[in-house]
């Protein structure tokens, strides 16, 4: 099982619009340097939706080469076609990754049968583990834990990401599946709640920017120490709310680029980050301990 602070990691493309490789080795090393615990390449954060499936494919297997086994990495596959689930994740799983990250098919509105059908079929054509991904703030339909709890029989799911926020779902889950199932907050705001209620980590965003204390955060929280771990989180919380004031990924690639890591590239529909909320992102950061490369 995958613990900890496993992060979702950005994509960074450079002036013209291309997968940036040397900016992603950059950020490899500073998550092994930093003590992330994972990372998962082309989800979300990464972009995903507007990568070509060579580039996809391309991505992960580079990614996998630059970690070199010093992380466990994740690769996220799902869309709404579960053919073509399954046909990415098949190409993909020809790299060493160590798992993948399946999101709730969008747009479709699957019923909750739909799902259990969708997420059973790709882990039945995989042969490496399976975490689903529940967020229904992107997606519409919202996997249910009744259907979780069937899918957890399937030998190939190992666990999900829950990024509903509602710690009341993590509990609803966790009574319907075994210990071993991995249970991972999509949410930076509840992580500490989250991994206190019986969550083994996060799925994290603001991980990019605060990849140590992300990892602390989930190491105190898991072990008990509540105190240090409600210190912790507080610092945190400005920058959770400033990584997400504006849609994912457009804030974090902002704030990864004052520190000097990536260029602040997205590709449309995404467009750069508001100038109205450059200041409030610099307090956020200061108060979470980042020291900025560029002030401008």
């Amino acid at each position: 099982m995958f613990k900890g602070s496993l992060v979702a990691l950005v994509t960074p493309f450079d002036r013209q619009g291309r997968v940036d490789y040397d900016a992603l080795a950059a950020l490899i090393e500073f998550h092994v340097a930093e003590g992330s615990d994972g990372l998962v390449i082309a989800g979300t954060t990464g972009e995903a939706a507007t990568l070509s499936r060579d580039e996809h494919i391309d991505l992960v297997a580079r990614a996998v080469d630059l970690v070199d086994g010093r992380l466990p990495v994740i690769a996220g596959t799902g869309s709404n076609s579960t053919a073509q689930t399954i046909d990415l994740s098949r190409a993909v799983g020809k790299s060493a990754i160590d798992g993948y990250l399946l999101v709730v098919p969008y747009y479709n509105k699957p019923v909750q049968e739909g799902m259990f059908r969708h997420f059973s079929a790709v882990a039945d054509a995989v042969d490496k583990p399976v975490i689903l991904y529940n967020v229904p703030g992107r997606t519409v339909a919202d996997m249910q834990p009744a259907t979780v709890g069937r899918l957890a029989r399937h030998g190939n799911i190992i666990g999900i990401k829950e990024a509903t926020g509602n710690i009341d779902r993590l509990r609803a889950i966790r009574e319907l599946v075994d210990a071993d199932f991995a249970l991972y907050s999509g949410d930076d705001f509840t992580v500490l709640p989250f991994i206190e209620a019986g969550g083994h980590g996060v799925i994290t965003v603001s991980g990019n920017v605060v990849p140590a204390a992300m990892a602390k955060l989930c190491k105190l929280a898991s072990s008990g120490d509540s105190a240090q771990a409600k210190s912790l989180d507080d610092s945190l919380q400005p920058l959770n709310s400033a990584l997400f004031i504006e849609s994912n990924p457009i804030p974090v690639k902002w704030a990864l680029a004052q520190m000097g890591l990536i260029q602040a590239g997205l590709r449309l529909p995404l467009t750069e980050h508001d100038e109205q909320y450059h200041e409030g992102m610099r307090k956020a950061l200061a108060t979470a301990g980042v020291v900025l490369e560029n002030a401008a």
